[in-house]
C-alpha cells in the first residue's frame, strides 16, 4: 500500500498563538493532529506532549512486546488499535503529570485525534472535537463523533446543526486530554481502498468550512499538500477565527 500525505497548520486571524500541533511519524504510519486549551503557551505545551507521547508510546510498542500496558488490553480491539488507544491515554497522562508542575500549566488540555495504519486498515482514535472526515467517492464522511457540548444538545433535538455551527459554547468539548486521569478513547477502524483520503483536522477548519466545500476542495485538488493549502486559506476566507490544522493522508495504490 502507498500513502501520500501531508500536514500544515496556521494561526489564524484572531489568534495571537498556534496551541495546534500535529505529527507525520513516517516509520509507523502515524499521523496525528491536537489542538490545545489553556493560558499562557499552556494550550502549546499540552497539544505538543500529547503529540509526542502517542507516537512515543507506539515507537515503543512497534518491537518491543515485553512492555509495560498501564491500562491493559481490551480484548475486543486488535493489537493495533489497542497500541493506539493506549497511547492517547499515555499522553493523557504525560499532560495530566506535566499539568502539577507549573502554576501556568494547571488546567491545560488538548482534544486529539490519530491514524495508525496497519496495512490497508486506518485505527482511529480521538477525544474532543478536533476531528476525521473520510473524502471518497462516496462523498464525504465524518468518521469521529465531536465529545461537545453543542453535539449533545443536537442529539437531545435541542439545537440543530446550522445552530450549533454558531453556537456561543460551540467550542465548549465535553473530553479531552488531561482533564481527567480516567480518559475514556473513542477508537474505530475503516479499510483504506484506493483512492480514499482521511482529512484529520482541527475545528479551526470544521468550524469554518462546510462539508461539502471540505469535498469539493480536496477533490479538485488531488495533492496533498495542494489541498491542504487550500483548505487552510479558506478557513480564513471565511474568518480563520481559530487555529488551523489539517492533515491529509490518501491511498494511492
Amino acid at each position: 500500500m502507498k500513502l501520500s500525505y501531508f500536514g500544515a497548520t496556521d494561526v489564524g486571524r484572531r489568534r495571537k498563538n498556534n496551541e495546534d500541533f500535529f505529527g507525520i511519524f513516517e516509520p509507523h504510519e502515524l499521523f496525528v493532529v491536537a489542538d490545545g486549551m489553556g493560558g499562557h503557551a499552556a494550550g502549546e505545551i499540552a497539544s505538543s506532549t500529547a503529540v509526542q507521547a502517542v507516537a512515543e508510546f507506539v515507537a515503543l510498542t512497534a518491537k518491543e512486546t515485553d512492555i509495560t500496558w498501564p491500562w491493559g488490553v481490551d480484548p475486543n480491539l486488535s493489537l493495533v488499535a489497542n497500541r493506539l488507544k493506549t497511547a492517547v491515554r499515555f499522553g493523557n497522562q504525560k499532560v495530566l503529570d506535566l499539568s502539577l508542575t507549573q502554576a501556568d500549566y494547571e488546567g491545560m488540555a488538548t482534544t486529539i485525534v490519530g491514524v495508525l495504519f496497519e496495512e490497508a486498515t486506518a485505527h482511529i482514535a480521538h477525544v474532543g472535537d478536533s476531528r476525521l472526515y473520510l473524502i471518497n467517492g462516496s462523498g464525504i464522511t465524518q468518521v469521529t463523533t465531536d465529545h461537545s457540548w453543542v453535539l449533545e444538545q443536537v442529539a437531545l433535538g435541542v439545537l440543530t446543526h446550522e445552530q450549533a455551527r454558531s453556537h456561543p459554547l460551540r467550542n465548549v468539548v465535553t473530553r479531552a486530554i488531561g482533564a481527567s486521569p480516567d480518559l475514556n478513547v473513542d477508537v474505530t477502524a475503516h479499510e483504506m481502498a484506493v483512492g480514499d483520503v482521511l482529512l484529520l483536522c482541527s475545528d479551526g477548519l470544521s468550524g469554518m468550512v462546510v462539508d461539502s466545500d471540505l469535498e469539493r476542495i480536496v477533490k479538485a485538488n488531488p495533492d496533498p499538500k495542494k489541498a491542504a493549502e487550500v483548505l487552510i486559506v479558506e478557513a480564513n476566507a471565511h474568518g480563520g477565527e481559530d487555529n488551523i490544522t489539517v492533515l491529509l493522508v490518501k491511498r494511492d495504490e
